[in-house]
């Protein structure tokens, strides 16, 4: 099914009412009255029928306390009904939509801080080498391997902690290093961060970081060694350039200075980074290219080049599931041609890099790139794709078994609705008869394809529209006219319902006035507004 953005939200209480979300207190108090006339519990003996009546009178009362009250209309205009149950009090000091919108959010905040606070984090990732030159020499396909691990916790508002290890073996030699980092929250705008390593990298380090504006960020920090003394000074700006980039300067100072710019552009289909870096007896240039040609899979280039590398990255990915993605990598430079394969899952990720052959052998080269390629456009489609679908549309069917259930719930409580509707919206209808009024003869909502296409015997199509002529005719006022108002979505007109969650729907009605007869279709949110001459048949 196809989501429905069109349409402002947070306008249901509007649509039972059929007021205008600028409807003044008076034009309120007026739709309240009118429709609790209709649906007072007292008005009927019959059990079945006071219960038909409790149930939509309630809605009706629920509609008219949010709506009536200044507060609790701004609240819903901004938020809808999460805003009335998230606890956001409603004290006279909340006079105006901003401070009602900086409360909610300041609540906001404070249940996500709250959430965060009893939650762990962990990440970590393993580094596995293989050789498959080494394999074929006989000296096995392993060359190395490395794995680090990182646990960060909110121990409190302002506080966390992260505690880290690494270990790495590459041949013979092999080494690890243990971290402990706590950062403290000094204001909204500025942190403080300590950091402690024990192994191969000893050292003692303090970073601080400070939002200079709204667009703007600088970051300094001091590390010194715990084996030979040296002290080593960081420096970094990040300037937010636009909505989707932002560059960043960084210069150290110590054994190895260095200075790099670099930047990053990120939107919804792509994402590029690149940077420049020049050091004392080293340089660099790094560049990056993401396309997200769905929401599932990407396409991926970067390259490197330097003083001790020149290499070109190609390949892609696709996400298995929300916290599941796969990458296979092609690459080639001067250290030799590489298969690398990517498994991420959460804050977990599981890299091989597969050194094919050391020498740049053109025929090779090709091979690598073209044989691993063919593979997966091959499972692609025979496989992968056939697989999906079916799952698809397994998955298509138990959610219209689903909704159905809630289309039947919903069908049944608008045809209630209509029940007690029936003798006013007939007496109604009567009067405009004999005036020669406005007579709403035949109404239907639903499936915008359905009504267009109205073929007889169609029961898929005649589930997916609903009759709503008696709720119009109900609508039409002392004057003879009929006003559905813009931007207020029609299923939530008492007498309506949504028969097709997700399509695109339409309201089509016939009438008669003045003895003549009229035709008119809308869009759901679009105003309807009867009689008009240009709706002549």
């Amino acid at each position: 099914m196809k989501e429905e953005d069109a349409g402002p939200s947070n306008r249901e209480l509007y649509a039972l009412l059929n007021i205008s979300p600028d409807a003044s207190d008076e034009e309120i108090r007026k739709a309240y009255r009118q429709f609790a006339q209709v649906y007072h519990p007292d008005k009927y003996l019959p059990h079945q029928m006071k219960e038909i009546a409790t149930e939509n009178f309630q809605r009706i009362c629920e509609a008219y306390e949010i709506l009536s009250d200044e507060h609790k209309r701004q609240i819903y205009d901004i938020y809808g009904m999460e805003g009335l149950t998230s606890g956001l009090e409603l004290g006279p000091k909340l006079n105006k939509a901003e401070e009602i919108k900086e409360e909610f959010e300041r609540l906001r905040r404070k249940k996500e801080q709250e959430k965060v606070s009893a939650h762990i984090r962990p990440s970590g990732s393993i580094l596995a080498h293989l050789s498959l030159p080494q394999f074929l020499d006989g000296d096995g396909i392993m060359t190395g391997m490395s794995m680090s691990s990182d646990l960060q916790s909110q121990i409190s508002k302002r506080n966390a902690i992260a505690i880290g290890g690494n270990l790495a073996v590459n041949g013979n030699v092999g080494g690890g290093a243990a971290t402990i980092a706590f950062r403290h929250q000094i204001s909204s705008v500025s942190s403080i961060e300590f950091m402690a390593s024990a192994g191969l990298r000893a050292l003692l380090s303090v970073q601080t970081s400070r939002n200079l504006s709204l667009h703007s960020t600088a970051t300094t920090g001091i590390a010194v060694s715990l084996r030979d003394g040296s002290i080593n000074l960081t420096n970094a700006w990040t300037r937010q350039l636009s909505e989707t980039t932002s560059g960043t300067i960084q210069l150290a100072l110590g054994p190895e200075s260095s200075i790099a710019v670099g930047w990053q552009k990120k939107e919804v289909k792509m994402s590029a980074s690149g940077e420049l870096k020049f050091g004392t007896s080293s340089f660099g240039a790094t560049a990056s290219y993401i396309c997200r040609f769905s929401s599932k899979s990407h396409g991926r280039i970067a390259g490197r080049v330097g003083s001790s590398a020149l290499e070109v990255e190609v390949g892609g990915g696709r996400k298995l599931s929300d916290y599941s993605t796969v990458r296979m990598l092609y690459c080639i430079g001067i250290q030799g041609i590489h298969w690398k394969i990517e498994l991420h899952r959460g804050g977990q990720k599981l890299i091989i890099p597969i050194l094919l052959s050391r020498q740049l052998d053109a025929v090779f080269a090709t091979g690598a790139f073209m044989i691993p390629t063919s593979i997966y456009f091959l499972l692609k489609n025979f496989i992968v794709k056939p697989y999906y679908r079916r799952r698809e549309k397994q998955k298509k069917l138990e959610n219209i078994k689903k909704t159905s259930a809630e289309i039947q719930q919903e069908r049944e409580k608008a045809e209630k609705a209509q029940q007690l509707l029936q003798n006013v919206a007939t007496r109604k209808r009567n009067r405009q008869l004999e005036t020669g009024g406005l007579v709403i003869t035949k109404a239907f909502y639903g499936n915008q394809k359905a009504l267009n296409e109205s073929r007889e015997g169609d029961d898929q199509l005649a589930s997916e529209i609903v009759d709503v002529t008696l709720p119009l005719n109900f609508l039409v006022n002392d004057s003879g006219k009929l006003k559905l108002h813009e931007g207020v979505k029609k299923s939530g007109i008492m007498g309506f319902f949504d028969p097709c969650p997700g399509e695109p729907k339409l309201l089509l009605v016939e009438y008669t006035y003045g003895g003549e007869e009229y035709k008119v279709a809308v869009d759901d949110y679009e105003e309807l507004l009867i009689p008009q001459r240009p709706h002549k048949v």
